[in-house]
């Protein structure tokens, strides 16, 4: 006590106001570009859904011409019955697959995940391109198709199976993964069929699972503007009507109009896991037994032989791109060549897209994660009934129900004003990469803070007893304890900023031309192949980065855990 009492006390309390001030100042600073990368992109695509041409305001007028319009009226129509199609058939079969992954002692699990996660590398085009090589006018399946085209609603489902398996696989193994293993040893001993084990115990314990993958799943489908822009041919949906609306008739009051409107699933889906998260109990108390699978001969080669058919599919559209990607000319001329990466004969900006791509994912990757975690950090850590802090990380929240494509359009009309000081990051990679942070903030925010949860706050509390500044805490003990999520937020940054195409369609210029978009330019004038080699370019950057991430993991873990060590002795 007495060295509390002591002279030394003055100087430890101006310490203490100088860090509340800092902590203030940089919460400021966090709400503020939070505020200008996300909120006011889309209070300015919502202003501009009730103006007219002349930016007068004009009510609801806008969205009476939509309701009016039937071709507008029938995109609203066909893409909500498309998206419902979608989840009746990727739900079950991510579900089942997920379940075969967590349920058996089937061999190459780990395989067999990786396989089912490989569309999360590749740009929602790749898909799209690959089914018209195989089903196709000139497709090597197209009998399949039984006189039907792949054009439409049949492609643009079947490329949205694809594309929307892996989130329904990575939250079905999540729920699934977390099971009381005494409810199934109790039925067993009460002799309980399996069927009924099935519907009493393990689907009331998936049911909010089931019900989240649903609603992310018809969001994605929805949303989504590079599969339908693609394969879709004369079949309209509402992204590729935003798409038209803006690029083709310059009518940024209806672009803003149907941004609006979806919006509106995403928020459903906002609500929705809202909702279910705070019914959802726990399936693991502190008394709980963690399921393990028990070998079963006959059971467990049923899941490997379910596993085999679904992944087949994804192995088949993946391996049709590499195909084609190396063929001179489909089908006419099957030699295999380099020729489609020889991307200045096809573009003028060349290899240009790709770096393009490199360069905004990593520099997304680089600021997107010191905002996240430095915002995550002062939230979790410092926030203390601070309302600067408390609206940050309601902000932070705010992407999770909104589409890339409307934060894209938001972007057109907040920074593209003449009077907006900030309209000379127009056209430029800064622009690209603070929308694609924006579009991608919530799930690094979350990331970040469930890795914060998890330090105990006593490490603070000591700091702040001893006089260490909270920033010598920050640099010593909180990030060094923190890495391995840090590296999985630059992670998640990175690929997403790689495979992102609608957000950006909108605000790229010539020289900020990035990958994805090529791809789309490159379908448009019909070199399929040279498309699907700078597509496969994405996956396989991607895919090395995700290499990368698991190895530097490791090793960072193994040194983690000798400093743990190390930190006990002591």
């Amino acid at each position: 006590m007495s060295d509390l009492t002591s002279p030394h006390l003055p100087a430890l309390r101006r310490s203490l106001d100088w860090e509340h001030i800092t902590r203030f100042v940089t919460g400021a600073i966090m709400l503020i570009i939070a505020l200008v990368i996300i909120v006011l992109p889309l209070y300015a695509l919502l202003s501009q859904s009730f103006e007219d041409h002349q930016g007068n305001f004009i009510g609801l007028a806008n969205f009476v011409s939509y309701a009016k319009d039937p071709i507008l009226r029938q995109s609203m129509i066909n893409s909500v019955w498309v998206a419902s199609l979608t989840v009746a058939l990727v739900v079950p079969l991510g579900f089942l697959y997920s379940y075969a992954l967590t349920r058996s002692c089937m061999p190459l699990k780990g395989t067999f995940k990786g396989i089912a996660l490989l569309p999360i590398l590749a740009p929602s085009l790749l898909p799209a391109i690959a089914l018209i090589y195989i089903f196709g006018n000139q497709g090597y399946l197209k009998p399949l198709m039984f006189g039907h085209t792949v054009y439409g609603p049949v492609g643009i489902i079947m490329a949205q199976v694809f594309h929307c398996l892996p989130f329904v696989v990575l939250i079905m193994t999540t729920a699934l993964g977390t099971a009381d293993a005494r409810l199934y040893e109790s039925a067993e001993t009460l002799n309980t069929s399996r069927w009924r084990i099935f519907w009493t115990i393990t689907f009331p314990g998936v049911r909010y699972g089931l019900i989240n993958a649903s609603f992310v799943v018809f969001t994605t489908a929805i949303v989504d503007f590079g599969i339908a822009k693609v394969i879709g041919g004369k079949f309209n949906m509402l992204a590729v009507d935003v798409y038209r609306q803006i690029i083709g008739q310059a009518n940024f009051q209806m672009g803003a109009v149907i941004g609006v409107i979806l919006l509106l699933p995403a928020v459903l889906t906002f609500v929705v896991e809202r909702l279910t998260y705070k019914h959802q109990t726990s399936q693991l108390t502190s008394r709980a037994v963690m399921l393990q699978p028990k070998p079963s001969r006959l059971f467990d080669r049923l899941m490997l032989a379910v596993v085999v058919v679904l992944a087949l599919p994804i192995v088949g559209i993946i391996g049709t791109a590499i195909f084609a990607s190396f063929v001179t000319m489909w089908p006419y001329n099957l030699a295999l060549t380099f020729s489609n990466f020889d991307f200045g004969a096809f573009d003028p900006g060349g290899w240009l897209s790709y770096w393009n791509s490199v360069e905004m994912a990593a520099w997304t990757a680089l600021f997107g994660t010191v905002m996240a975690f430095c915002g995550a950090y002062l939230t979790e850590k410092h926030r203390k009934g601070s309302r600067v802090l408390l609206g940050y990380h309601i902000v932070a929240m705010v992407p999770l129900a909104v589409p890339g494509i409307v934060l894209g359009l938001g972007y057109v009309f907040f920074f593209n004003l003449p009077s907006n000081p900030l309209n000379v990051l127009y056209g430029t990679m800064a622009i690209m990469v603070m929308c694609t942070i924006g579009h991608y903030y919530t799930v690094p925010h979350l990331m970040a803070l469930t890795a914060l949860k998890q330090i105990d706050n006593e490490f603070e509390a000591a700091s702040q007893a001893l006089g260490v500044s909270f920033w010598t805490t920050l640099r010593r003990v909180t990030i060094p304890i923190s890495i391995p999520a840090i590296i999985d937020i630059a992670t998640f940054f990175f690929v997403n900023a790689m495979t992102t195409v609608a957000g950006v369609i909108f605000i790229y210029a010539s020289t900020t031309k990035v990958a994805s978009i090529a791809v789309v330019a490159l379908n448009d004038t019909g070199d399929d192949g040279a498309a699907c080699a700078m597509a496969l370019m994405i996956l396989y950057t991607s895919a090395g980065v995700k290499l990368l991430q698991v190895l530097i993991t490791k090793v960072l873990l193994r040194s983690q855990q000798q400093w743990r060590a190390n930190l006990r002795e002591a």
